[in-house]
């Protein structure tokens, strides 16, 4: 069987960190061609990644016309994801596009539809559904072990590291900071063990208060940032009323007062026991008359797949999606479910912005 043709759109930080690294690792596809404003970069990429005839490109547009290619991957600043995913989908490759989905809800509507017009297959970069801790999970909350999960929380808090490059402090590239960075994978999670995308309303806080604190800047993680620069929050919150009455809260910064940190991380809360990952997975309840805390041996590895095979997290992410093209398995990563999380995030930055409950339907 001939391998998958795979187009790179962005061979940045999250392209080298994450999925050509993936990529690579699957046998029945090859990477043929890549793209990147900066052309240094996709030559690098061609060099480390690609085969001995790959073909580099500055403009997107020029690999997408090439019709040997199968699939691409978008991974450019948030901005950018509509606009490439959707012509990639109508150029008739299967597309993985990093998350979050869009800049904005309308964006990523118009996502869903192209894959829907088209009939390509549409996913985003949730990678953190295929952590061992959230696949066991998973299955716990799918057998019913923790009851009616109606209240959960989720977990994206950073004291002070705040992203200094690429385009991570431009709000009108990245349509926001940390709540539309890593607040996105805390609320897939929580959304996706919930099983429950119908929310009813919203409200939200949206805070940039730590941006001129000088103290702050030069303490960050990643080196000092220019507050001139920093145009996105550095905190954002938001309480979500689903139509069922479960409550979700999300918490997301990337420069906040705070000892209790961790990201893409969720606390559930259901009618026969509770979950939460602060100190590794936890679960929670009441057996015999007597409180319980249980927690899972995971073990060191990746997630066991596919005849006992062990896989981090990304390369379990890319491997379901090819196996999607090639076999015909489901998705994990539904275009939908993704779409609501961007939906979500949009009615916190606007209830934040108006000062009122956001309203679905």
């Amino acid at each position: 069987m001939d391998k998958l043709r795979v187009g790179v759109i962005g061979c940045g930080g999250i392209a080298n960190g994450k999925h050509l690294p993936a990529v690579a690792k699957i046998p029945e596809a090859e990477m043929v061609a890549f793209c990147d404003i900066i052309l240094s970069r996709a030559e690098a990429a061609k060099t480390r990644y690609g085969t001995e005839d790959a073909k580099v490109y500055r403009d997107y547009e020029e690999l997408l016309a090439d019709p040997s290619i199968d699939v691409v991957h978008v991974l450019t600043p948030n901005n950018w994801h509509a606009p490439m995913t959707i012509a990639a989908l109508h150029a008739g490759k299967h597309v993985m596009c990093e998350k979050p989905m869009a800049k904005t809800a309308a964006e990523a509507r118009a996502m869903v539809d192209a894959a829907k017009a088209t009939g390509k297959l549409l996913t985003i970069g949730y990678q953190n559904r295929f952590r061992q801790d959230v696949q066991y999970l998973h299955k716990m909350c799918r057998a019913g072990e923790l009851g009616e999960v109606y209240f959960a929380k989720a977990h994206a808090l950073r004291r002070n590291a705040v992203p200094t490059w690429g385009v991570f402090l431009d709000a009108e590239a990245q349509g926001g900071g940390p709540l539309i960075d890593i607040g996105t994978h805390a609320l897939d999670l929580t959304l996706w063990l919930m099983d429950n995308y119908e929310p009813k309303y919203v409200v939200g806080t949206v805070y940039r208060k730590l941006a001129e604190n000088r103290d702050k800047a030069l303490a960050n993680s990643f080196g000092p940032w220019d507050p001139q620069e920093y145009t996105v929050e550095d905190s954002a919150f938001g309480f979500v009323v689903m139509k069922n009455g479960a409550t979700v809260f999300l918490e997301s910064s990337w420069a906040l007062n705070t000892l209790e940190i961790g990201e893409a991380q969720t606390t559930l809360c259901g009618t026969l026991g509770g979950a939460d990952m602060r100190n590794g997975l936890r679960i929670n309840g009441q057996r015999f008359g007597k409180h319980f805390i249980e927690t899972p041996q995971l073990g060191t590895g990746g997630v066991d797949f596919y005849q006992g095979e062990s896989m981090d997290p990304n390369e379990m992410e890319a491997r379901v999606f090819y196996d999607a093209i090639l076999e015909g398995k489901p998705l994990v990563v539904q275009p939908e479910e993704a779409l609501l999380v961007t939906e979500i995030l949009e009615a916190i930055y606007e209830s934040g912005r108006i000062g009122k409950p956001v309203f679905f339907d």
